[in-house]
């Protein structure tokens, strides 16, 4: 089995393109198999170096690692009848096979500028016709493809359809398809500057580099009939194809940038980890039996082709935080430690780091969140805000004074300094910890009492509550 994951560096991965990325590599890890990694670079306008670079560092940091392909951080992991892996590096292969079609008469030049061909389509429209290629140069003779070079036209190269042939094959995910090859029209393999269209050398690589399995989105399903007849008249293999429904927003069309169609590099530099985008994904029209956070390996042994579903999935920001939160949980004090910021290892000592980190692990979800509590437990001075001033001055000066006392008397025992506060002044619940955890941290939630006392120190506590009774007057 091999396995691929075929990008267009023409920008940075997003979800979409990850998930695609994501099953392939799943499918091939369980199986011990090949998962490789090409580059389709012929749109040479828009491919840029930064985003070959840009992908793969995106995968290695997801540790999707490819097992062919491109090497990376020194490792050449390349087959010698499969490479090269960049399709701008493969023309000269393309350029056989176009004169193995065109040797056959599977393949012809065509001379239409695109002023004719949308007139075509315009009149098809009118006719009720669906719009196709109207065989206008499938039949020129060898003299009048002559006469056209000569005036200084280049023409593309289309594949010639064969007429009224169905055109079956087998989806992996969506089972038994079948196409008639007259609602097809005859389509370009070869543009006019030479380079081949993704319909050919996507065909093409796949059979040369022996994939197997391509697992890929369902707006390539109606290229599925054009690429095996490709493969057909060229007698090679046809990989088994098997696409996946695509991933929705919160309404019925696709992802905005703010509901998840935001690259990969975004989600690192905000924070978001790579066990975290990977379970969400996996599980992103896909059915895992198994509801807890899973490794790569446990995520890989039990995927399958069988449960991955033929209805459109649905981006759900919740769910990817929970999973993000699930993350968080998971790491290990090192781990956790160095996912966050300079300005946060800066504020925190080294003799509280675990405490700190046990205290606010189940309250984060990205760095700057642990960036706030680290300000909140060790800034100089707090700023409270004008909600905290009037819950301040509801419950009075009297209130922080007998709480100085009682910290004073009690230290960091919170049992018995907030029993001290139920029996003297009759407050309990909110009235007695709100106003508290507002003096001591300048926010009406967070981590739990007890550990953040301790992490703050009864120095710190009393310091702060000092604050609050000289801005009470």
């Amino acid at each position: 089995m091999k396995t691929r994951f075929c990008p267009s560096p023409t920008g940075y991965i997003h979800l979409g393109n990850a998930r695609t990325a994501l099953f392939n590599f799943l499918l091939a890890k369980k199986n011990n198999s090949t998962f490789l990694l090409r580059i389709e670079d012929t749109d040479q306008a828009r491919s840029r170096d930064e985003y070959v670079t840009g992908l793969e560092e995106d995968l290695i940091w997801l540790q999707w690692f490819w097992s062919e392909g491109p090497a990376y951080e020194g490792v050449v992991i390349e087959s010698e009848r499969s490479a090269p892996y960049f399709q701008s590096q493969r023309q000269a292969i393309y350029n056989t096979y176009y004169d193995q079609l065109s040797a056959t008469d599977k393949a012809y030049p065509c001379f239409c500028n695109e002023q004719q061909l949308a007139f075509a389509r315009k009149r098809q429209q009118v006719a009720g016709q669906p719009p196709r290629y109207p065989g206008t140069c499938a039949h020129l003779s060898e003299k009048e493809i002559a006469a056209k070079l000569e005036q200084g036209l280049k023409p593309t190269l289309r594949f010639r359809v064969p007429r009224n042939q169905p055109v079956i094959f087998i989806d992996l995910v969506k089972g038994r398809q079948s196409f008639n090859s007259d609602d097809l029209g005859d389509f370009i393999i070869r543009r006019a500057d030479g380079t081949a269209s993704f319909m050919y050398c996507n065909a093409l690589d796949d059979s040369l580099m022996e994939v197997s399995h391509a697992i890929r989105g369902e707006d390539h399903l109606t290229n599925s009939p054009r690429q095996v007849l490709i493969l057909q008249a060229l007698n090679l293999p046809c990989p088994q194809y098997g696409h996946i429904s695509l991933i929705l927003g919160a309404t019925t069309g696709p992802l905005s940038k703010r509901e998840g169609s935001a690259s990969i590099r975004e989600m690192r530099k905000q924070g978001f980890l790579p066990l975290a985008i990977t379970n969400y994904l996996g599980r992103l029209g896909h059915r895992y039996d198994e509801q807890t956070l899973m490794s790569l390996d446990q995520l890989a042994q039990q995927f399958s082709i069988d449960n991955l579903s033929k209805s459109p999935a649905r981006f759900d920001e919740s769910q990817l935080l929970f999973w993000q939160k699930e993350a968080i949980l998971n790491l290990d004090n090192d781990g956790l430690w160095q996912w966050l910021n300079e300005e946060t290892h800066s504020l925190v000592s080294a003799e509280i780091r675990a405490e700190f980190l046990q205290c606010i692990r189940a309250n984060i979800i990205f760095p700057q969140d642990a960036l706030q509590w680290a300000r909140a437990f060790f800034a100089q001075k707090l700023d409270y805000d004008a909600n905290a001033m009037d819950i301040f001055k509801q419950s009075g000066k009297d209130f922080f004074v007998s709480l100085q006392a009682a910290f004073t008397t009690h230290g960091l025992d919170f049992k018995a300094v907030s029993h001290e506060l139920q029996t003297h002044l009759g407050v309990k619940g909110k009235g007695l910890f709100q106003p508290i955890r507002l003096a001591l941290t300048g926010f009406s939630h967070g981590p739990e009492m007890v550990p953040l006392l301790n992490v703050m120190g009864l120095k710190r506590i009393e310091y702060r509550i000092a604050n609050v009774i000289k801005l009470l007057g």
